[in-house]
């Protein structure tokens, strides 16, 4: 019976690379649904999965010709399809990035020389209300927003556990917002 389905996938691969629309159809058929389905595991949004999964097959009609498939066909079309999901997810990042480079550059045109002055003054009153805060407050904190630590990574540092953490940065913000221009938060 294996050998039955191994044969039948290598018809359909030889009819895609001949161009045989009637394997394409075959192929879009059988694995479509399959393909689907992993791909809104990954991503869990139905209109992406779709998209992402039509992206591949559209690909391997239009590269029909120079097909090169060592694997079996399915293996194939599972991992075009994670690939597909890993360049986007590639792709959204950047986008993401260049949008948070020009959210900063945007807020810090918004200042001329003569509000330099206040937002020194205001970085300044961030920094000492920071100063004030308990000291292991400020520890979490600090690690939390200036080092950028997860915090399972803060609480393996300072040997608490992660809701301690949650409630000292908790309490950090709550006490910053009342105590810092709004600007920061």
């Amino acid at each position: 019976m294996k050998k039955d389905s191994q044969n039948i996938e290598k018809l359909l691969i030889q009819g895609l690379t001949d161009g045989n629309q009637d394997s394409y159809k075959i192929v879009f058929n059988q694995y479509y649904s399959w393909l689907y389905n992993y791909v809104y595991k990954l991503s869990n949004n139905s209109s992406l999965s779709e998209d992402l999964v039509q992206n591949v097959l559209l690909r391997l009609w239009e590269k029909k010709s120079t097909l090169r498939i060592t694997t079996s066909l399915k293996n194939y079309l599972f991992r075009a399809c994670h690939n597909e999901f890993l360049m986007h997810l590639r792709q959204q990042k950047k986008e993401y990035d260049a949008l948070d480079s020009l959210k900063w550059e945007a807020i810090f045109e918004m200042y001329t020389s003569e509000e330099e002055s206040q937002l020194d003054s205001d970085w300044l009153k961030l920094e000492k209300a920071i100063e004030q805060l308990p000291k292991k407050c400020r520890e979490v904190f600090k690690l939390s927003r200036l080092e950028q630590k997860k915090h399972k990574e803060i609480a393996d540092i300072l040997g608490i556990s992660t809701k301690t953490v949650e409630i000292h940065i908790t309490k950090a913000l709550r006490f910053l917002k009342a105590n810092v221009s709004f600007f920061f938060f």
